[in-house]
């Protein structure tokens, strides 16, 4: 059970160390339950890691969604935790023996429907990355059945993705009604108690502002100029479009596709051809902008290269063609080869800069400070992606010209003439790529042939592998000699098995250069776990992150008094767009925050809100009117009405659908059918279809098994295909994109379904939202279905009374063609007529018998029995062909 509320919070001992603003963010969470919105990068893992210390016992059942893959293992191993069983009765008894669990939303709400779960028992839910919940998703239809069994249980959300509740209308609002809390606490980086905590201990930072090549800075000016163009050309064209947000400042932010996916997707299908090209080439000058300044010259010029073809300027808005781009292929090339054509690439500024960092100042320095020593010295570089990484590994493994060499021959640029720097590396061309270079390049290379082949293979071996993912890498200094500096050669070599290496067992008499991505495959843990492992001394950011800026800053914060400060070495370009970058993410956080804070002054929250009563749900769920008789006193029930229940197959719980139907006061049979995926009435049964579902379906021909199979089971068989409600579709003009199957081949095919199933009804919906609406209506005065007879239809053991299909299907579909026959009289007569010879013998007192209505059966006996005469044309008043048409006078004459 939870623990006491009136407990003394401050004798509660966390677990783990809590700087000052993180003890108040965990006070505040753990006496409400409320919404933290936390900065980017000021992590919430140790508050939330003392809180589930808290409740780590038996007697508590505390439940964790939404939680990242990273989350999950990080947290499951430092409480060493069990995970769930993927069979439902062992979850049902690791539910009962209490503790924490890590559950994905969707298990979780199926375990709920089937009453796995012991609901009055739970403790509390923690709900984490709170900014990706929305009123219809998944993790709120397991709160909301949590909080309507359950009124005594915390809820507590986290989320540390401010910007995210900027995207629509009242975000926040909706998502705090969504996860049953009624407080909201905000912790931006500008917090009083933020600054305050991590100004009592504080890194030595010093800014490097690397000054970028003239040659840079004049294709950053030509990107910057097509950018400003290509966005004026956007807005010009489209002036009915709130096309605010789409700017060259907001084009260089990491957010620039969100901001573009939530600006465009629900009017994409109206966009003409010209303005979605605009939009792709914002996608790539974005890409070449960014490119400029991280990739190595000779890279850059191959990206370049890849767009001034003829096949390209087909497909762009053509920003190929303006004087800005000239200039930018001219200075691409201008960066690789000098003014005779001859290769000599310019390697990146940073390079430079960060070679002294590591051979010169910090060795100097630790040298003063240890009495010439390197023992045990760390260093650690944060890039932004792996490629960065796997580029500074080669470079500080190979040296620049070495590096640059070879890169121009991966990337299929044709080298002529070489700068005399590089011409004692055109031997260790690998065999399959010398065919690519001149003649010239062709010198007599006979006493150390086998040494430069055995060389070239190394190094091909080594380049070629495909290390591009790698994330990481490990390196150390060699000895430093008059050699290296002179000839930009390699003095650091890698550290053999890191890939199974512990870092916190390294021992070396000379220093360790550990280089890392901000993130490891997207672990927003990798730095925080490296910081505390590695403990460096020294640390670089050769790229700029807000994220990973603060994770350093909480690191120092926390260390002890008797270790030393570390030192931050920030290398930044001036006045780039790298710059621009890095300053937007700042401003777009702030200008959230500030959003957030004005709302919650302006917010008005009811009391109901946490859902701890029943007013809430009562206010949320539509009462079926049928069932209060108005005209009694009070509004008093006349009959006790069954509540409306829906069968649900269990792969539909990837979807909001059943979320909504719930919202709606409907109950939830969660099964796997075999038929159909809901089941509304003993007679309704539906098959959901998306876009993208409907078009695999029919081509691969399962959609006509699937409605063979309602049709022979289900008497009112419908197939619902419904858009993405943030995408408008149709099936007309240039909207399906597929290379399987056409728009004029999707029409035919539908138009072949409902000839082939008469009975199939077709619904198109917009939304769930939409959809639940319809089943609401649909259910209206009907029957529940039974879920045992659900569960006993199977595609082959099918109802004999529903089984149309057991007839001849020619004889079927050519007496359902007949006058007089329609669907409620087509099974009467194929059950009780013998054959169509039969049928054709019956007189038409006998076929009203079967019909069971005159009008029907006089007139399929006259089909069958008058001759038909053809008509006299001259006794036909209106002659054939077409008539002359007269129209009405378009002004009324005045008499």
């Amino acid at each position: 059970m939870e623990p006491e509320k009136n407990d003394d919070i401050n004798s509660i001992e966390p677990k783990f160390p809590m700087l000052p603003f993180e003890t108040q963010i965990f006070m505040d969470i753990f006496e409400k339950d409320a919404l933290v919105v936390i900065a980017k990068g000021i992590n919430y893992n140790t508050v939330l890691s003392n809180l589930l210390w808290v409740y780590n016992d038996p007697a508590n059942l505390i439940l964790v969604l939404n939680s990242s893959d990273h989350e999950e293992k990080y947290f499951t191993e430092k409480f060493n935790l069990n995970t769930l069983p993927t069979v439902g009765s062992e979850r049902e008894k690791a539910y009962l023996e209490g503790g924490i669990h890590f559950v994905s939303t969707r298990i979780l709400v199926v375990d709920l429907l089937k009453d796995r779960v012991p609901i009055p028992k739970i403790t509390g839910i923690i709900v984490l990355r709170a900014h990706t919940i929305l009123e219809s998703c998944q993790e709120a239809f397991a709160l909301r059945l949590y909080r309507q069994k359950n009124k005594t249980g915390f809820i507590k959300a986290f989320s540390n993705s401010p910007i995210s509740f900027t995207f629509g209308y009242h975000q926040v609002e909706k998502v705090m009604r969504a996860v049953f809390v009624t407080e909201l606490f905000l912790w931006p980086r500008f917090h009083g108690n933020i600054i305050k905590s991590l100004k009592n201990r504080q890194a030595e930072v010093i800014e490097l502002h690397v000054p970028l090549t003239s040659n840079v800075n004049h294709i950053q000016t030509c990107l910057i100029d097509i950018m400003n163009y290509t966005v004026k050309q956007l807005k010009s064209i489209n002036r009915t479009l709130d096309l605010q947000e789409i700017t060259t400042e907001n084009c260089l932010t990491k957010k620039f596709h969100k901001i573009l996916q939530s600006q465009l997707d629900c009017v994409w299908h109206q966009l003409s051809t010209r303005t979605k090209e605009y939009i792709q080439d914002l996608k790539v000058l974005r890409s070449m902008i960014i490119n400029v300044i991280h990739d190595d010259s000779v890279s850059f010029y191959a990206l370049v290269s890849k767009y001034r073809t003829p096949e390209y300027a087909q497909i762009n808005s053509g920003w190929i063609l303006l004087d800005s781009a000239e200039q930018l292929f001219r200075l691409a090339r201008g960066r690789v080869y000098n003014h005779k054509s001859e290769f000599d690439p310019e390697p990146s500024p940073k390079w430079k800069c960060l070679n002294e960092l590591l051979s010169e100042e910090i060795p100097e320095e630790v040298k003063k400070k240890q009495s010439g020593k390197l023992h045990n010295t760390k260093i650690l570089i944060l890039c932004q992606d792996s490629r960065t990484c796997s580029q500074l590994n080669h470079y500080l493994t190979m040296g620049a010209n070495k590096y640059l060499f070879y890169t121009a021959f991966r990337r299929d640029l044709t080298i002529t003439k070489l700068s005399s720097k590089y011409k004692t590396y055109q031997n260790d061309i690998p065999l399959e790529t010398k065919s690519k270079t001149n003649k010239d390049k062709k010198e007599d290379t006979n006493d150390q042939e086998n040494e430069e082949n055995k060389d070239s293979e190394l190094f091909d071996e080594e380049l070629n592998t495909d290390d591009t993912n790698k994330s990481n890498y490990i390196l150390t200094l060699t000895q430093v000699t008059q050699r290296n500096k002179e000839s930009n050669e390699s003095m650091f070599e890698p550290i053999s098995q890191m890939d199974n290496l512990d870092i916190t067992q390294i021992e070396t008499e000379k220093p360790v250069i550990y280089i890392q991505t901000f993130k490891e495959n997207g672990n927003n843990f990798s730095l925080e776990r490296t910081l505390e492992l590695l403990r460096p001394e020294y640390i670089i950011l050769y790229h700029s992150d807000v994220a990973a800026v603060r994770q350093i800053e909480l690191f120092e914060s926390r260390k002890k008094e008797e270790e030393p400060k570390s030192k931050v070495y920030f290398m930044i370009h001036d006045k780039t767009v790298e710059e621009q970058a890095y300053l937007t993410s700042l401003k777009r956080e702030k200008q959230a925050f500030e959003t957030l804070i004005e709302a919650k002054s302006t917010m008005v929250v009811p009391t109901y809100q946490d859902g701890k009563t029943d007013e809430y749900f009562n206010l949320n769920v539509e009462e079926d009117e049928e069932s209060i008789d108005t005209r009694k006193a009070g509004g008093q029930s006349t009959q006790c009405k069954e509540k409306p229940v829906v069968i649900v197959d269990m792969r539909e719980f990837r979807s909001d659908l059943p979320s909504l139907l719930h919202r709606k006061g409907i109950n939830i049979e969660p099964v796997t059918i075999a038929i159909g995926d809901y089941i509304l009435t003993p007679e309704i049964c539906v098959e959901r279809k998306s876009i993208s579902d409907l078009i695999g379906s029919l081509n691969s021909g399962r959609l006509y098994t699937q409605c063979t199979q309602m049709c022979r089971n289900y008497s009112r068989p419908i197939l619902l295909i419904e858009f993405d409600q943030n995408k408008p579709f149709n099936l007309q003009g240039h909207l399906v994109v597929s290379t399987d199957i056409s728009r004029v081949d999707i029409q035919q095919k539908l138009q072949l379904l409902t000839i082939h199933f008469p009975r199939l009804k077709l619904v198109w919906s917009p939304s769930p939202y939409a959809t639940a609406e319809l089943f609401y209506e649909l259910k209206q005065g009907r029957k529940n279905p039974n879920v045992a007879e659900a569960l006993a239809l199977s595609g082959e053991n099918t109802a004999d009374d529903m089984n149309y299909e057991r007839y001849n299907i020619m004889v079927h579909d050519f007496i359902q063609k007949l006058p007089g026959v329609t669907s409620k009289n087509i099974a009467r007569i194929l059950n009780r007529g013998v054959s169509l010879d039969h049928l054709i013998s019956l007189s038409q007192e006998k076929l009203t018998a079967i019909v069971e209505n005159k009008n029907e059966a006089e007139t399929l006996h006259s089909i069958l029995h008058v001759k038909a005469k053809p008509a006299d044309p001259s006794k036909d008043e209106k002659p054939f062909g077409k008539k002359k048409f007269v129209g009405k006078p378009l002004f009324r004459s005045k008499k």
